[in-house]
């Protein structure tokens, strides 16, 4: 996502899905009995396969999210450009939040977690918040821009928002009903200007609703889209999404589908705020939808980098940045088609290769910190090791 009303080129941007292993929703092209999902975990030492499914959304998603954010300089030439980017932009980030708050379900604040969401998601942004401003600071020699930890800077902001929706997970799982509730507070948020720029509130409180619905899924919610039936339906739909995107371009404000601000910071009556969070909830789901239905189920040469999109969503900013600052994306020729298929390819050559295992090896100290200095010793891990020990002691002074 783009912040081009904010000061300082701030631009702020989506990302990312979570590390967590994927609870095996087989494809409906190889459905898998309990049986057969049981000797496959036993095969592989009894622990959890990841499900290749989610792998290939979170990476068609991530790829989808760096050609957004390359297309930003040069679409303002082009009207086709500007569709293609409203309709990606109006189901991207909602794709990639509702696997996030999917995978959120078993989140119950216990310590094991809690070091988890620190060490995935706090330090890595804490980390990026501050490197991004340097970076700034040093390739657009501008001493001035700041280093604030309350200001989530360009991608940033989606780390302290799944930090706050996964805190608030055990909240959602106890009321009655979760997502009505989430969409009255998004709603609420949109007539509320007043929330101010702190930890970017209004885009954590306006995809909010999608979080929810992700936790409220099961795995045959899953099923219901990706079956040859929701292929065939997918196509039509998206070409209506492509000429209403056509016909809206100039018609409307792309600023309502970064979710950043209220209504009337958007110079519009209080009331649409709340009817637009309902429209485009709607119109991001079905297309969300649409996207689910063509993910591939089975393996395929991308999957095993859907576990590094978090590395490629928090690196790839770095080089789109860079060719802002220096111009880069100024030459003429990038701006007409072959240009635009250009820049297409390159951005997905590019965050393709930041999401594979040499680059995660790199990255890992600031992505995937262990941090086991910083954590007292789970007291129940601790009494599991020593019956461990125990029992281990007992057997030998039997055979003894």
């Amino acid at each position: 996502m783009t912040d081009s009303l904010r000061p300082h080129g701030n631009n702020r941007t989506p990302l990312p899905p979570t590390q967590q292993s994927a609870d095996g929703v087989p494809s409906p092209r190889s459905p898998q009995s309990k049986k057969a999902q049981g000797d496959a975990r036993a095969a592989s030492g009894g622990a959890k396969r990841r499900d290749a499914f989610f792998d290939n959304a979170k990476f068609l998603a991530i790829v989808l999210v760096a050609i957004g954010h390359a297309w930003e300089p040069i679409k303002g030439d082009s009207r086709t450009l500007q569709t293609m980017y409203t309709v990606v932009y109006s189901f991207h980030m909602p794709a990639f939040i509702i696997i996030s708050g999917y995978f959120s379900r078993s989140f119950d604040a216990s310590p094991s977690r809690v070091k988890r969401l620190i060490t995935g998601v706090a330090v890595p942004y804490i980390v990026f918040e501050t490197a991004y401003p340097l970076f700034k600071r040093w390739i657009d020699e501008d001493p001035s821009q700041e280093i604030s930890l309350l200001d989530p800077w360009y991608l940033t902001w989606f780390l302290c928002a799944l930090f706050i929706w996964r805190m608030t997970t055990p909240i959602w799982k106890m009321v009655r009903w979760p997502l009505p509730l989430a969409l009255g507070i998004a709603m609420l948020a949109t007539v509320s200007p007043e929330i101010g720029n702190d930890l970017d509130l209004q885009r954590v409180l306006q995809f909010l609703p999608y979080f929810v619905l992700g936790l409220c899924m099961k795995p045959e919610h899953f099923h219901m889209v990706r079956t040859r039936r929701m292929r065939i339906a997918a196509v039509p739909v998206g070409a209506v999404a492509l000429a209403f995107g056509w016909w809206a371009v100039p018609r409307m404000n792309t600023a309502w589908f970064y979710h950043r601000d209220a209504a009337q910071e958007l110079g519009a009556p209080w009331w649409a705020g709340p009817v637009m969070v309902l429209a485009m909830f709607g119109c991001s789901l079905l297309l969300t939808a649409c996207f689910f239905a063509w993910v591939p189920g089975r393996h395929m040469w991308f999957t095993a980098l859907g576990a590094g999109t978090l590395y490629g969503y928090l690196l790839h900013g770095f080089f789109v940045k860079a060719g802002d600052y220096q111009g880069w994306f100024e030459a003429a020729w990038l701006h007409r088609p072959l240009g635009e298929i250009f820049v297409t390819v390159v951005a997905a050559a590019g965050v393709t290769l930041l999401c594979t295992a040499p680059v995660r090896r790199v990255f890992r100290f600031a992505m995937e910190p262990r941090m086991e200095w910083a954590f007292k010793r789970d007291a129940g891990q601790l009494a599991r090791e020593r019956e461990k020990r125990e029992g281990a002691a007992a057997r030998e002074k039997v055979n003894a």
